[in-house]
């Protein structure tokens, strides 16, 4: 029977075969360096091997540049070699049913209409800035309900006291349809950076600065269950890395003109 590996290197790096125990690490410094072997050993703690490995689950993000894309790569290269099936999965959205799981189901209500729990997922964006989305996920006794995460913003990038203006305009809005209350935790890493000004979110809960990969085994299957669900739904999904920012590059202008002829054009 086959085995399934977690590859994800949105902040920091996480590697694991779901089951087990994943091998997290968070020094920025040195993830990528170390993500080859601890790949290696966290197949052999499993007590597998790499042609066990039947599927290759990897975070795309969003996240900056250069460590995401490393992660990326390498699950490809390892999907190729092995056969494996790839598949990628954004690592905001798996944070709302992790988040509910936390809380021990959709949290309890403190009077006589419905509160639900919504989730502001984010990720260090850096530059003073988050990646972001809030969802709205299924109401669960664990983490294998079949239900799709629903987002009420999709993702973005965002300065965090623009994130609150926006998260209460949604909020606003989702109660008037649903006719319910509702609590709004925050999930994710940079969560306590700028707690300060998320606390200003209306009805605001639980500010978290932790992943649902931080969640040990149970966070990794999560994720993973998580992956499957969204790969079911629309398997066509690219494993492309989410920047959601443009790139530091752009392209020169020309040359300026000189003694009357046209600037050069930059051919390098």
């Amino acid at each position: 029977m086959g085995c399934t590996l977690v590859i994800d290197t949105s902040y920091g790096s996480t590697v694991g075969i779901v089951g087990h125990e994943p091998i997290v690490e968070t020094d920025s410094r040195t993830h990528v360096e170390r993500l080859r072997n601890n790949i290696a050993l966290a197949v052999e703690r499993s007590g597998n091997t790499p042609q066990d490995i039947d599927t290759v689950i990897v975070g795309t993000g969003p996240a900056p540049f250069t460590g995401l894309r490393a992660g990326i790569v390498t699950a490809k290269a390892f999907a190729f070699a092995t056969g494996a099936k790839l598949i990628g999965r954004n690592v905001l959205e798996p944070q709302a049913r992790w988040n509910l799981i936390r809380r021990g189901g959709a949290g309890a209500s403190d009077d006589t209409r419905t509160r639900r729990t919504l989730t502001l997922a984010v990720n260090d964006a850096r530059r003073r800035q988050l990646y972001f989305e809030l969802c709205e996920a299924p109401a669960v006794d664990g983490e294998h309900d079949g239900t799709a995460v629903r987002p009420i913003i999709d993702m973005d990038i965002d300065y965090p006291a623009s994130i609150v203006e926006r998260v209460n305009d949604a909020v606003r809005a989702w109660r008037e349809r649903n006719g319910d209350d509702a609590v709004v935790d925050v999930i994710g890493h940079g969560a306590d950076r700028y707690a300060d000004t998320l606390s200003a979110i209306e009805h605001v809960g639980d500010i978290v600065d932790e992943s649902v990969l931080d969640g040990g085994e149970q966070g990794l299957a999560v994720f993973a269950h998580d992956a499957l669900l969204a790969y079911e739904r629309d398997p066509e999904t690219p494993v492309e890395p989410l920047y959601l920012r443009r790139p530091d590059a752009q392209i020169p202008a020309p040359l300026k003109h000189v003694l009357n002829h046209a600037g050069a054009e930059r051919t390098a």
